[in-house]
């Protein structure tokens, strides 16, 4: 369905002011949505149009950096990158940017998602020529001083790649609709073998969340892959959401393949915890609820588990907008276990263990937010630090890179996160076109590089029998 552009101006000026009223009246405490019980207001079903509130995307002007607390320090790791979304360090210390776009075509099927994919173009900075994306781009520390000395496209004309996994010189890239297996050994700088498909994933036509991430089991059997849902709360019917709103598992030796947990409107930042090799993922939850509602989260994911989308939120809360109802599915659905707040677009997640880090953030995770569209004050455009005890979250989230904001505008916006072959956080800002990396600040690193996919796997392995 397509819209002249003055009617989609018409139609986001009618939609902006009908939340105008609403804002003054917004004095919600986003902190109470945070944690193992976050504040879930009445939801809000009679809006014609969704609560906006954009950031226009400005850049970074030479010297400016992200906002850090003391004793870390943040520096550019690389510069002038084409929507960097996925950072992954390998084990000889190399790092892949994966940086992606869209792909082209998708139709929309109601007129507020062509209003909301206008809005999030001008978000991203959509104007003027196009510099080449889909793309992977190796970065390497020669000596681990922080600084890449080394950089080149390792992989081109991707159709739009976000999650990679390497073991046994196989790199594996999750594109819109297929997991790749390409042989690699470390140390190579560039790519000219054919892949083959591992698996296929759900892909297109409508294809609503394209981004697939992808983690390795601890014992390097298995490959999980995230698949986000195909519309907002099943308005596309729940046919086209088979096989989605999902981590799939995926066996490496023969591409078979199966649902491992759903109910998970759109996860990515998946990861394994190196203490207790449980599997991890941020969430992203629907939209159109309201301002503070849905709280994204991070949740540690249970084999066969059915975490509620579309039919209910956290746990019990039903969603009234699917048709049929479904008690049967409401009544086994898991609550998530940490709420990260509404609307900040939870994309990335790493585990802190073993990092060169400040004891401060020894044991813990980070979470790229990429920040809000869906309410009237904006929330996320951050990266914030969780602690954990035992394997499991155990504190109030605490901001760790901020400064992504400028007024209404936006210098950059989160995405992947990870940690780099000497231990310091590795940021990707999609907006930005950045990669950040921030380190203690007395130049503390690591003895020796871990890779992203390694150090479960590692550990496994020595203390197995």
């Amino acid at each position: 369905m397509r819209f002249p552009k003055e009617t989609v101006l018409v139609t986001l000026g009618c939609s902006l002011s009908l939340v105008q009223p609403a804002m003054a009246q917004d004095n919600f405490d986003t902190t109470s949505q945070t944690g193992a019980d976050p504040v879930l207001p009445e939801p809000d079903y009679l809006s014609l149009w969704p609560e906006l509130k954009v950031a226009e995307v400005v850049g970074w002007s030479e010297g400016q950096t992200p906002t850090v607390p003391e004793g870390l320090a943040i520096t550019p790791y690389a510069k002038d990158l084409v929507n960097p979304r996925t950072v992954h360090t390998l084990p000889n210390g190399d790092v892949l940017v994966v940086q992606s776009r869209a792909p082209e075509g998708k139709p929309t099927s109601r007129p507020k998602d062509f209003i909301r994919g206008w809005i999030m173009a001008m978000a991203h900075g959509g104007g003027g020529a196009q510099k080449e994306s889909n793309l992977i781009t190796l970065l390497r520390d020669t000596d681990r001083d922080g600084t890449v000395d080394d950089r080149t496209d390792l992989l081109t004309g991707l159709d739009s790649p976000f999650g990679v996994a390497w073991i046994e010189d196989t790199l594996y890239v999750a594109e819109s609709g297929a997991v790749l297996a390409y042989p690699y050994s470390l140390g190579q700088t560039q790519i000219t073998d054919a892949p083959r498909i591992l698996a296929p994933l759900p892909g297109g036509p409508i294809n609503h969340h394209w981004t697939k991430d992808l983690a390795l089991s601890p014992d390097g059997r298995m490959l999980y892959a995230s698949v986000g849902s195909n519309s907002n709360v099943a308005e596309n019917g729940i046919e086209a959401e088979k096989r989605r709103a999902a981590i799939l598992e995926i066996d490496r030796a023969t591409g078979a393949s199966r649902v491992y947990a759903e109910g998970l409107r759109n996860p990515n930042g998946l990861t394994f915890h190196p203490e207790t090799g449980a599997l991890w993922t941020v969430v992203n939850e629907r939209d159109e609820l309201g301002p503070n509602l849905v709280p994204d989260y991070m949740t540690s994911v249970q084999d066969g588990g059915f975490y509620g989308w579309p039919y209910s939120y956290y746990g019990a809360h039903v969603d009234r907008r699917v048709r049929p109802e479904r008690p049967d599915m409401v009544e086994k659905a898991i609550k998530p276990d940490y709420a990260l707040s509404s609307h900040v677009a939870a994309l990335g997640l790493t585990f802190s263990n073993g990092s060169a880090l400040p004891p401060d953030f020894a044991n813990g995770a980070f979470i790229g937010e990429h920040g809000s569209w869906n309410r009237n004050h904006f929330n996320g455009y951050k990266v914030v630090y969780v602690p954990f005890e035992g394997g499991r979250p155990a504190g109030p989230p605490q901001d760790v890179v901020t400064g992504f904001l400028d007024g209404d505008s936006a210098r950059g916006r989160p995405v992947g996160v990870g940690i780099d072959g000497t231990g310091a956080l590795l940021i990707a800002d999609d907006a930005g076109n950045t990669v950040w990396r921030v380190a203690a600040s007395d130049g503390t690193v690591t003895a020796a590089p871990v890779g992203t996919d390694m150090g479960v796997t590692t550990a496994t392995r020595q203390t197995g029998p």
